[in-house]
């Protein structure tokens, strides 16, 4: 028996073997007639080639290209994007509004991942990382007509973006003075203007100086120190009603809600923040306490009682004035701090909390009692103030504070939606500012720096031999795409104004740019010998730069595999 047992042992292995040599066998046996799908798991796409890849590619960037052009500059068109969500966004913000579409095409998501590391780098120029890649990328398809080679067109574009960020670029940033001084208002306001006309024509007088306020707010108050800030130092509280030029800058922290005491104003106070509630807290263990009579009721409400008066009476002793909780506070909490004369604030949101720790040079307590002289924050005045039929309380700091930087603009605005686009506009702004108060070079704007880099471009096309030619001078076709985009926006005939503004910078007028003013005037050009719109250099060569890597990235794929949605 046992004999027997080893045997059959030894066989269902040899079975299990030979069944596993069986399936390595045709999993490794590559049925050549099958392709690349007798190759790849079931249910996967695959497209190659100059019409199965590189053309989709190109023209589905074209799309995403074509939605967001029509927003570009001060007269561009808002989008109505509804997203998965069923949220409304109205905007003209390119970064935003790629976002909210939820592109899934690979090619075009490399456009989106562009705007949103310019987004993310300098704030402003979303729209023309979008709309120059697409229109680099769709002056490809006339290329490919004529026989050009994918590599001929990488080659040629790669050789005219070289030549564009190292030699025809930095001397446009000589034409125009320099931003001097981070510190001063006027230059801040001359820098951020454009940048606000860009999102919301029309606000940029009224928005421009409300930055400029809260930006140098937010600086360090030591003359010696760089001129810098945090973009973080500046936040924008949102109420509805009202107009935008009832629109102001708090120096200091803005929490849109009331107080819960009836003291509602407090100067040089001292300030307790609680990142937790302010109620007795709950024991870890379930338990039962056992009552004979009423007087063990009595007692055990009056320890309890007792208990809450020794905790918000230590933090009275400590001077606090201000209590501020990051949870629910207690009506028995509340009467002592009544008793006691303090203020109390209930914030739900933590990163709010945050905010205000830093506007204040408070800590977060996670524990109930009196806070010790580092903990303790300090505002020189608090107090409750109604915006807009709402309460909200404002924690303001003088000048000459020590305490965190932070300022707050108040918007007012007729919709949300409004408030929601011009709180876009002012972060566009804010990152404006930061980045003129590290690069402070300016070039002209309105299309001029665009135009003048086109006519360059077109003629070093002249001096290159080779096929690549065409690529370069198609190169500087393609940015001619913005002043266009610009006139076309504004109502103007787009062939007369670039025939218009060539002429002029082929005269040597290099400031010469799209006037949108001269809409509807009979007679009218439609350009400006000496724009006065300013771009960030910085921003301009950051969004150029990007645009020429994302269209290269695109050009270079020859194929594309995708595998089977899980």
């Amino acid at each position: 028996l046992i004999l027997l047992i080893v045997l059959s042992s030894i066989y269902c292995k040899r079975i299990e073997i030979a069944n596993r040599n069986i399936n390595m066998a045709q999993s490794m046996a590559y049925n050549q007639a099958a392709g690349l799908g007798g190759m790849l798991k079931q249910g996967h796409q695959s497209m190659e080639g100059l019409e199965g890849a590189t053309i989709r590619n190109v023209e589905a960037c074209r799309e995403i290209s074509t939605i967001c052009r029509t927003s570009l500059g001060p007269n561009g068109m808002n989008k109505l994007v509804v997203n998965h969500l069923g949220k409304i966004i109205v905007t003209s913000d390119c970064a935003t509004i790629v976002k909210a579409l939820e592109i899934e095409h690979p090619a075009a998501k490399m456009l989106q991942l562009a705007a949103e590391a310019q987004d993310f780098e300098c704030g402003d120029g979303t729209n023309l990382v979008v709309s120059f890649a697409g229109e680099l990328l769709s002056q490809t398809e006339d290329l490919f007509r004529m026989g050009l080679h994918p590599s001929d067109v990488v080659s040629g574009y790669s050789k005219a973006g070289d030549k564009l960020m190292e030699d025809f670029l930095p001397p446009l940033a000589e034409l125009v003075p320099a931003m001097a001084d981070g510190r001063d208002k006027e230059e801040l306001v001359r820098v951020v203007k454009p940048v606000l006309a860009a999102k919301h024509l029309g606000s940029e007088d009224i928005l421009a100086p409300l930055v400029a306020e809260a930006c140098l707010g937010a600086m360090s108050s030591s003359s010696s120190a760089p001129a810098s800030f945090s973009v973080d130092s500046v936040r924008v509280a949102k109420i509805l009603g009202g107009g935008i030029a009832q629109s102001h800058v708090v120096h200091g922290f803005v929490a849109l809600r009331g107080l819960e005491t009836t003291v509602t104003s407090a100067k040089d106070a001292k300030i307790c923040v609680f990142g937790c509630g302010m109620e007795a807290s709950a024991t870890e263990a379930k338990g039962t306490v056992l009552m004979k009579t009423a007087d063990d009721l009595k007692n055990y409400n009056k320890s309890e009682e007792k208990k809450m008066e020794e905790i918000v009476k230590g933090i009275a002793d400590a001077g606090i004035k201000v209590c501020v909780a990051g949870g629910t506070v207690s009506e028995m909490a509340l009467h002592f701090i009544e008793r006691y004369g303090m203020l109390c604030l209930k914030v739900g949101s933590k990163w709010e909390l945050r905010r205000l720790c830093v506007a204040t040079g408070a800590t977060a307590l996670v524990r109930l009692g009196a806070p010790t002289p580092d903990e303790m924050g300090y505002c020189d005045h608090v107090h409750q103030k109604e915006v807009g039929g709402r309460p909200v309380t404002i924690f303001s700091q003088s000048e000459g504070s020590k305490t965190g930087k932070l300022s707050t603009i108040v918007l007012r605005a007729s919709t949300s939606s409004v408030l929601a686009d011009l709180e876009r506009a002012i972060d566009d702004g804010v990152h404006a500012a930061k980045t003129a108060c590290k690069h402070g070079k300016l070039v002209p704007g309105a299309g001029a720096t665009e135009m003048e880099l086109s006519l360059k471009v077109k003629a070093f096309a002249d001096t290159c031999p080779g096929l690549d030619q065409y690529a370069i001078r198609a190169f500087g076709k393609a940015l001619e795409v913005v002043p266009r985009t610009l006139a076309e926006n504004a109502g103007l005939d787009q062939a007369l104004v670039i025939a218009a503004l060539g002429a002029a910078h082929a005269s040597g007028k290099v400031g010469a740019g799209v006037d949108i003013d001269a809409m509807g005037i009979d007679g009218a050009s439609g350009i400006t010998d000496d724009t006065g719109v300013l771009d960030l250099y910085y921003t301009k060569a950051s969004a150029l730069k990007l645009a020429i890597d994302s269209a290269l990235t695109v050009l270079r794929v020859d194929q594309i595999i995708m595998s089977k949605k899980a």
